[in-house]
């Protein structure tokens, strides 16, 4: 028994970190937007958003374009450029690389920023929480800058990793002067490429804590308190809508990123570059009626189904659960009648340790057997790989009490 025992530690010691899946493996994940039936369906801007210069509709969870104007051209979009300092502190949130209650002291350049803001003070202290509130409900220029500073030391600095970000995203036609949107010379995005921004926001699903609060309050009992009303108008009055992002400048006029959901699908729609900001509302919530109106989702496993359980026999956890990023679903045409799909699972090799949510494969949608969706597989579970002496009681366990896989 000794000698059994110093074999399997050994072997256990030799051998990699690694649990192989019983399934075909698939080592890299690329998210695809497949058309299918639905690019029939793409009208060229005609009867829709008149007065923007330019906009899109777009399917959340595809990626699928419903519709487009003039969806490549660079123009100037205002505060909606605050997604993405919104995507950044969100994943530094979620990386546990900043605190929502971390109280941060404003700088002098941060007060004295213009436009919309929360009238901080320069030296004023408040939390992150209530910065990104300013920013996701006034789009406030002040709180914006706070928080650049606080995460790179300055705006200029953040600026990089705003662009560093667009440049991991894949998109040809945008680049950031500036983290606030303010007009400024090179500034630019254009509708497409603010939809797959827009997109990339909701996955973080915090997000929509703030977006979609129509009003509330910061520096709560104190005698400066202050008001916010959110300046995206569709959260109060369009049914389904909860957020996203609004700008308005001189060079960018009124612009709109709104995101909306019924009935298991949830839209995006991005209207930029109309005169006044009600018809940019009317407008907005027509494209997002064309789309409740001619599409429809239909839901194969949903986002919190357990789809596949890997075992781990070196790991802190003795399984791990595997479920989609998000609800796995084809879009249809209303008009479709429905048809019948079929699915993979694809699991990568897993590598100790796994966090929960990352991507660990990808769900494949077929119909006739041709894939015309993928979906990332994610783990729901944290699991770190197993000290030396854990491993070694757990072998000792194992083996007296035959509980190996």
């Amino acid at each position: 028994m000794k000698k059994l025992l110093v074999i399997l530690l050994i072997l256990t010691m030799i051998m990699p970190s690694t649990v192989y899946a019983l399934v075909p493996t698939n080592q890299s994940f690329q998210e695809e937007t497949v058309l299918s039936e639905v690019e029939d369906q793409v009208v060229n801007g005609e009867g829709l958003i008149p007065s923007a210069k330019s906009g899109l509709l777009m399917e959340a969870s595809t990626g699928t374009v419903l519709f487009e104007k003039e969806k490549d051209t660079k123009v100037s979009v205002a505060s909606m450029t605050k997604m993405v300092l919104q995507i950044i502190v969100l994943e530094k949130v979620e990386a546990g690389k900043l605190k929502w209650d971390k109280v941060i002291k404003v700088s002098k350049n941060a007060a004295g920023m213009g436009g919309s803001q929360i009238y901080l003070q320069a030296g004023e202290r408040m939390n992150i929480r209530d910065l990104f509130k300013g920013v996701s409900m006034a789009s406030a220029n002040d709180a914006s800058v706070a928080l650049a500073e606080e995460i790179s030391g300055s705006e200029a600095d953040f600026v990089k990793l705003m662009n560093k970000k667009v440049r991991e995203l894949g998109l040809k036609n945008t680049k950031f002067k500036n983290c606030t949107g303010l007009d400024e010379e090179d500034h630019y995005s254009s509708a497409y490429d603010m939809a797959i921004i827009a997109r990339e926001l909701l996955k973080h699903e915090q997000i929509l804590d703030y977006a979609s609060v129509y009003e509330d309050y910061l520096r709560v009992n104190t005698p400066n308190k202050f008001w916010l009303v959110n300046t995206n108008k569709l959260v109060r009055f369009y049914e389904g809508a909860d957020g996203l992002k609004t700008g308005h400048t001189d060079a960018a006029k009124y612009c709109l990123a709104a995101t909306a959901k019924r009935n298991n699908i949830r839209l995006i729609a991005i209207v930029l570059g109309v005169d006044q900001g009600k018809i940019r509302n009317s407008e907005t919530m027509e494209l997002l009626d064309y789309g409740f109106q001619n599409f429809k989702m239909k839901i194969i496993k949903k986002q919190d189904t357990n789809m596949k359980i890997i075992h781990l026999d070196k790991a802190d956890k003795e399984k791990i659960n595997l479920v989609p990023s998000y609800d796995v679903g084809v879009l249809q045409n209303k008009n479709d009648t429905d048809k019948k799909y079929t699915y993979d699972i694809k699991v990568d090799t897993i590598v100790l340790p796994v966090k929960k949510g990352d991507i660990v494969g990808e769900i494949h949608v077929k119909e006739k057997n041709k894939v015309i969706q993928k979906v990332p597989l994610i783990s729901n579970t944290t699991a770190k790989k197993i000290s030396f002496p854990k491993l070694y009681l757990k072998i000792l366990r194992e083996t007296f009490v035959g509980e190996f896989y």
